[in-house]
């Protein structure tokens, strides 16, 4: 579905990633793991478009991104939920999701905006509500939406459990979950909680200091001991 080989990217004369090579598959949710500053997020905007890789090949279902602008990779089908949410705060709920698919190439959209509101009932409640009086759970559920009114053929993740209180961590990684389950969209999560990240994903990467130190199964990796010692704090 999506692959990316010997990707790198330098800023201000510092190596963000180096030599970064990804592979997914339809159906599976995948996660990428590590610190802070490890190239996480900049993985994800560099396949997103938001920044180019000056070396490397992206090929997604099998057309090119290399120095493909953003809003272009966005009418492909890839949909980014940002780090921190960014919603649009002084719209209503409904507006921020008619956002989500406004580059849309055709499809019934008030279909699809209903089936998103079954997904989340509780944004069909606040549908008029403005949204930067939600709370940061609803936020972020905001977020899923407008990603979802794409009709994305990948979904991708930024850190979405940033901020949130540990019980809604729980039920925002359970509606990530069903939505890669249960309405079959692949799902690219970045995320820091590796424990939360690994139970949810089927594959996972390790990102250290801009480069892959591990991938395989998640449950392989939340099994590895120095996987476990370094994110998961076990001994």
């Amino acid at each position: 579905m999506i692959t990316v080989n010997n990707v790198s990217m330098n800023f201000s004369g510092q190596t963000l990633f180096k030599d970064v090579e990804l592979k997914f598959v339809p159906g599976n949710c995948y996660g990428i793991i590590g610190a802070n500053g490890a190239g996480k997020s900049t993985t994800l905007n560099t396949i997103s478009g938001l920044l180019h890789s000056k070396t490397g090949h992206i090929e997604f279902m099998g057309e090119p991104l290399n120095h493909v602008p953003s809003h272009k990779v966005v009418s492909k089908g890839l949909a980014l939920v940002p780090e921190g949410r960014r919603i649009f705060l002084q719209m209503s709920v409904q507006e921020n999701l008619d956002m989500g698919a406004f580059s849309r190439r055709g499809g019934n959209i008030d279909a699809d905006m209903e089936r998103v509101f079954e997904q989340f009932p509780r944004l069909k409640e606040r549908r008029k509500q403005v949204a930067g009086t939600l709370s940061g759970g609803e936020q972020q559920m905001v977020a899923i939406a407008r990603g979802l009114m794409l009709s994305p053929k990948l979904l991708m993740m930024d850190e979405p459990s940033l901020g949130l209180a540990p019980i809604i961590v729980d039920e925002v990684f359970d509606i990530i979950s069903r939505v890669n389950e249960k309405a079959n969209i692949p799902v690219l999560l970045v995320e820091q909680n590796a424990k939360m990240a690994l139970e949810i994903a089927n594959r996972a990467y390790v990102l250290e200091t801009g480069t892959i130190k591990m991938e395989g199964e998640a449950t392989e990796l939340a099994n590895n001991i120095e996987v476990r010692k370094a994110y998961l704090g076990c001994e």
